[in-house]
């Protein structure tokens, strides 16, 4: 409890501190101070602005002193709440000597100018050239220009960030992270732009209070205190010249300081660091000692002086030489143990299920500067998938690949290249949908996400190619596309135990004792996630998880096992999977199996209920044969349609069909509504095609058939 009441005190006194200094530099202004506190300030000030100044020469950003403008203004009001006490001072007891004012600036008026007041008043007028003409002015347009660029930029900034956000770069907390330093860029130049008014106006201030020393101080003395205007003038000039050293050299390290911070360049290194990594190359030094050792053998030249620091420079080229030389082995061991290089877990892990790789040529397509339209389109592409699947897709990691071809992109799902192809940045894609009048000019290829022939035109064609008949699409709708395509095939791929989670969450909110009866019991998460993606894996949508979880709850007695649960649920959801094929109001086009062919497509299944592949290879490789030439004419026609089976053998069936039509859905009978009507376009098999086939997998029953 000590411990706690300590630092509760000790709190309390650092969030009061800051008020109490400013009332104190308040009353620094109106009470009357005796000469030694105005020491004790004095070294107070340059004490600060020593600080300031190391702080501001050590931060690796301009960032990392973003209180800068604020210690600024308190810093100049302190240096002026000093002179404005040492004024009151100096007019009122100078008459006693150059002691009066007090120890401090008795010193440097002795010591800095010799005790020559006119030594001294030049040596403050160069001071005065220097923080104002050079240091003052310069800092105060560099902050001007500093403040305006980061405000025009503030906007592409924002957008950049959630450009990253939506690519996966970022997380949601790095990106608020990144937001929370853009806007403090922002306040901060702004800020610097306002602050550098204070370090010009102090400097003035430090000329008229010199003016104001030196007229009231000839003018007391000599009216007065009955000096001589000899006396006076040596006197008086000699405090007013002091006290305004005093004030001027910690107002020049403010400047400096100023300065500093607003002509930083972020980088991981502090001001020292970054100079001398920029100056340590050999090749710099080398042409510098030459130089001296030439100017050395001009007559009159000091060459006790530039002979000695021609070899200081020779002596550094050398050494930096050496280093440059030691072996490869070596520096790759020393990078390696520096505390800024250790490789760490998160630099080579993938965290990203979905990543689009870009060659060179292809990162203009996410510049935020040409407003980034490849980022647009995968934006929406998440959101369109996310929507259609019934869970929120992971985000898409978008990045430059050096060891790619210019034109080249990749896109891998969960680490595994699924997909590339190469498009151009500055052209436009001429699809032939079939309609084609005539031929345009262009690099001939095939469209990536349907296999179209297609041409890669320029862009001053666009008009040609549409009135030819083509199709014309930029080239981040191409990848954008392709990677519609390749994400919507391995939506299972992307679903995982955190969405199936986050879908019993939803669930919970809506109907709780629905969501209480599925899991922990009689469902693991595992068991859950498990059905989910077998039914993604065919296009079977979660938008409804109620249904789904309401089909699992009423089938628990049964104790199916994993395939036969995946089955009677997609019976359940029969309607909803019948109109992602077909609107309502629509027949479903169907192609259905000759008897004879199905009877021994389900005798195959029952000789072999656990394999994964129960059709002898030949059968197999018919059965697709037959299923191609009967389903091409629907492909060409970019229609709709099923294949129909028994639900005995509808899973087998579906991997069967699924590596060569991905997209052709597999319905068992018990899968369509009874008010759903059926229009069959095809019924494939017969004897003709069971006769190329093994004997002895034909059923002994014989009938005709036909295939249309």
């Amino acid at each position: 409890m000590g411990r706690a009441n300590l630092s509760i005190w000790l709190d309390s006194i650092k969030s009061g501190a800051l008020p109490v200094a400013i009332l104190l530099l308040v009353m620094l202004m109106i009470v009357p101070v005796p000469a030694v506190l105005l020491d004790v300030g004095f070294i107070l000030n340059i004490m600060i602005s020593l600080a300031v100044l190391m702080v501001a020469l050590n931060v690796a950003k301009p960032l990392d002193f973003s209180a800068f403008p604020t210690v600024l203004l308190l810093a100049t009001l302190f240096r002026l709440a000093l002179n404005v006490a040492s004024t009151r001072v100096v007019l009122v007891e100078g008459h006693k000597g150059p002691a009066a004012a007090g120890h401090v600036i008795e010193a440097f008026g002795a010591f800095l100018i010799g005790g020559d007041y006119i030594v001294g008043l030049l040596v403050f007028a160069v001071l005065l050239i220097i923080n104002m003409v050079v240091i003052t002015k310069g800092a105060g347009r560099v902050s001007e220009v500093s403040a305006r660029f980061t405000l025009d930029a503030l906007p592409g900034k924002q957008m950049a960030i959630d450009a990253d956000l939506n690519a996966g770069l970022l997380t949601p907390d790095e990106a608020k992270a990144r937001r929370q330093e853009v806007a403090t860029e922002a306040d901060f130049y702004g800020s610097m732009d306002g602050a550098s008014k204070f370090v010009k106006g102090d400097a003035v201030a430090g000329l008229l209070i010199l003016f104001v020393n030196i007229f009231g101080g000839l003018l007391l003395g000599v009216v007065s205190h009955g000096l001589s205007f000899g006396e006076a003038a040596e006197t008086y000039i000699m405090l007013a010249i002091g006290d305004a050293l005093v004030a001027q050299v910690p107002a020049l390290l403010l400047s400096i300081a100023a300065a500093s911070i607003v002509t930083r360049v972020s980088s991981p290194l502090d001001l020292s660091g970054q100079i001398s990594s920029q100056f340590g190359h050999a090749r710099a030094w080398g042409p510098v000692a030459g130089i001296l050792m030439l100017l050395g053998f001009v007559p009159a030249m000091p060459q006790l002086v530039v002979l000695p620091a021609a070899a200081l420079a020779g002596g550094i080229w050398w050494m930096l030489r050496k280093s440059e030389k030691k072996p490869a082995v070596v520096s790759e061991l020393i990078v390696d143990a520096a505390p800024g290089h250790i490789i760490e877990w998160h630099e080579i892990a993938e965290t990203a299920p979905i990543t689009l790789e870009l060659g060179y040529a292809l990162v203009s397509l996410v510049d935020e500067r040409k407003g980034a339209p490849l980022m647009g389109r995968v934006t929406a592409i998440r959101r369109q998938l996310s929507r259609e699947f019934g869970f929120v897709l992971p985000m898409v990691k978008v990045a430059d690949d050096l060891s790619l071809a210019g034109n080249s992109y990749q896109i891998r799902i969960s680490g595994v290249l699924v997909g590339e192809d190469q498009a151009w940045a500055n052209e436009l894609l001429a699809l032939d949908s079939g309609d084609v009048l005539e031929g345009v000019t262009g690099r001939a290829v095939k469209d990536p996400s349907f296999g179209l022939d297609a041409l890669w035109i320029a862009q001053a064609d666009r008009t040609d190619a549409v009135a030819a008949g083509y199709t014309v699409v930029d080239p981040a709708t191409v990848i954008a596309t392709h990677l519609n395509q390749l994400a919507a095939a391995s939506a299972a791929e992307l679903f995982g135990m955190d969405d199936a989670q986050a879908l019993i969450d939803n669930l919970k909110d809506s109907y709780p004792q629905l969501a209480g009866g599925l899991t922990p019991s009689p469902y693991s998460l595992a068991a859950i996630t498990a059905l989910c993606r077998a039914l993604l894996s065919e296009r079977v949508p979660l938008r409804d998880f109620r249904r789904v979880a309401e089909a699992m709850v009423d089938l628990a007695p049964r104790n199916l096992d994993a395939t036969d649960l995946v089955e009677a649920v997609r019976q359940r959801l029969g309607a909803l999977i019948v109109q992602t094929i077909v609107p309502v109001k629509m027949p479903l086009p169907a192609i259905t199996f000759d008897g004879e062919l199905e009877a021994l497509l389900v005798q195959s299944v029952q000789s072999a209920p656990q394999a994964s592949w129960p059709f002898e290879p030949e059968l197999a490789r018919r059965i697709i044969a037959v299923i191609d030439d009967a389903v091409q004419p629907m492909l060409v026609a970019a229609r709709s349609f099923a294949v129909i089976t028994s639900p005995l053998c509808r899973a087998a069936v579906a991997r069967l069909l699924r590596a060569q039509f991905s997209d052709v859905a597999v319905l068992s009978f018990l899968e369509i509504p009874e008010n759903k009507k059926v229009d069959v376009i095809a019924v494939v098999g017969g004897r003709p095609m069971l006769a190329e086939s093994d004997p002895a997998d034909m059923p002994q029953e014989t009938g005709e058939s036909y295939a249309e």
